[in-house]
């Protein structure tokens, strides 16, 4: 029983942050992480000078521990400062924004993906502003992939406008936190039915397309480009 004991101590402590993998959804492919519930989820934009980091490789030379997966996690004007809601260490950076807008981002309803110490959750920006959590790193960007387990009523299933994409999705009791990047040029329908259908997830939100990057070594992937805005990471400790 001891030896049992520990063997599960164990595995339990080899646990990675993050697991991730490249799935098939309607023909296409992606590369999906998913965090382990009890992961360290951070929010990064600038280092302590107030320069935005701009890169996976500042922001793994900024943190305590060992980056296991990054993202570029939400949109940004050409100077890099977040378009809408940002919140890293408990501190407001830019304000939420909830009004209809030009672009992806101002396509409603957007969202919200709202980190706290014991759960994540995507959240559509009008409700998030009509009762605010305490989050502790909070992206706000657009427009969500899935609300309440329905695609956004924009998306055609018909549409012909591919792109790299990628997001984040989490489960209803917020202990479930997928991300995902397209490997192949996707509209956001068949990008929406990803987080829906295949990874079972009722609520999504999109990050960006075209600069959208992922870094995960587990599966050798450091992707390069230009400098980015909001970067989240799962670090192991």
């Amino acid at each position: 029983m001891i030896l049992r004991a520990a063997i599960a101590l164990l595995c339990l402590l080899a646990a990675p942050a993050v697991a991730c993998e490249q799935i098939t959804h309607r023909d296409a492919r992606f590369t999906v992480c998913e965090v382990a519930p009890d992961a360290r989820v951070e929010l990064f934009l600038r280092d302590e000078a107030g320069d935005i980091l701009g890169a996976f490789s500042s922001v793994k030379s900024r943190v305590d521990g060992t980056v296991v997966m990054a993202m570029n996690a939400g949109m940004y004007h050409d100077d890099r400062r977040p378009v809408g809601l940002y919140i890293e260490d408990g501190i407001q950076q830019a304000p939420i924004v909830t009004r209809a807008g030009p672009g992806n981002f101002g396509l409603l309803p957007n969202g919200v993906f709202c980190l706290r110490a014991d759960r994540s959750d995507v959240i559509e920006s009008r409700a998030f502003a009509a009762n605010p959590p305490a989050c502790t790193d909070a992206t706000q960007s657009g427009p969500m992939l899935v609300i309440n387990g329905a695609l956004h009523p924009r998306f055609l299933p018909n549409s012909t406008s591919r792109n790299i994409r990628n997001g984040v999705g989490t489960s209803a009791d917020g202990q479930r936190v997928v991300f995902a990047i397209s490997d192949d040029a996707v509209t956001f329908h068949e990008f929406g039915t990803l987080f829906r259908d295949t990874l079972d997830l009722p609520n999504a939100l999109y990050f960006d397309g075209r600069i959208s990057r992922l870094y995960a070594p587990a599966v050798g992937r450091n992707d390069f480009g230009l400098p980015l805005g909001p970067i989240v990471a799962v670090i192991a400790d």
